[in-house]
């Protein structure tokens, strides 16, 4: 099954919150969110294990699947279908070992000698970014633009998806950089109808013409 990264959801416990988590994903999927990662710092393990359990369950019918941010344990004892590592989390070598060869694997990039220095054939997409700097992480990266995603992609040999600080009116600029999704929070959660704002992104990445491709 192809992987589709076009409408990325990247959970967020607080804004979640006046809709509760599980009723806000499902929206969002029945408003064309394509992949679902389950992000939360604080949670215990026990607790985001059962949040993922429940949301594997709510995504089965749709075949959307559910990535776990950082949190290789909280992914092999729930069953996700993957998990997304960062620069200093789990080693992209220790996830796929430890999660078989099936599992969607996808890890964050800020540079290109981080994206020279990757393991692309362990890994299914790459996470290009932040973007723009965002609040949901207090100690991001340098912030790349359009122009620095751009170039990102262009050297990137696997799909990509773009993250930081993304809104639904970036959707156009996005797709012409040729990554292959990108990745919103409070675009989707906390909004008034997370179905609609997802049918909004869905509906604008679906649409938005690109003059040029780059990447993979």
């Amino acid at each position: 099954m192809r992987l589709d990264l076009s409408v990325y959801l990247v959970t967020d416990p607080d804004l979640c919150q006046p809709y509760g988590l599980e009723r806000t994903v499902k929206e969002a999927v029945e408003g064309g969110v394509s992949i679902v990662q389950l992000r939360d710092k604080h949670a215990s393990k026990e607790a985001m294990v059962e949040q993922a359990k429940r949301l594997k369950a709510l995504l089965a019918p749709s075949g959307v699947p559910l990535i776990i941010n950082d949190r290789l344990g909280v992914a092999l004892a729930s069953g996700a279908d993957g998990l997304h590592v960062g620069q200093g989390d789990a080693s992209v070598a220790e996830a796929r070992e430890a999660l078989g060869p099936d599992a969607i694997i996808g890890l964050s990039i800020n540079t290109l000698a981080q994206l020279n220095d990757a393991p692309v054939e362990r890994l299914d997409y790459v996470g290009l970014g932040p973007v723009f700097a965002t609040a949901s992480k207090q100690d991001h990266a340098q912030p790349l633009g359009f122009a620095g995603l751009a170039a990102l992609v262009e050297a990137s040999a696997i799909p990509s998806v773009a993250i930081g600080g993304l809104k639904t009116r970036h959707v156009e600029a996005v797709k012409q950089s040729g990554a292959n999704g990108m990745a919103v929070i409070s675009a989707i959660c906390g909004q008034a109808s997370p179905r609609a704002a997802a049918q909004d992104i869905a509906a604008r990445w679906r649409d938005a013409f690109v003059t040029h491709s780059g990447g993979a």
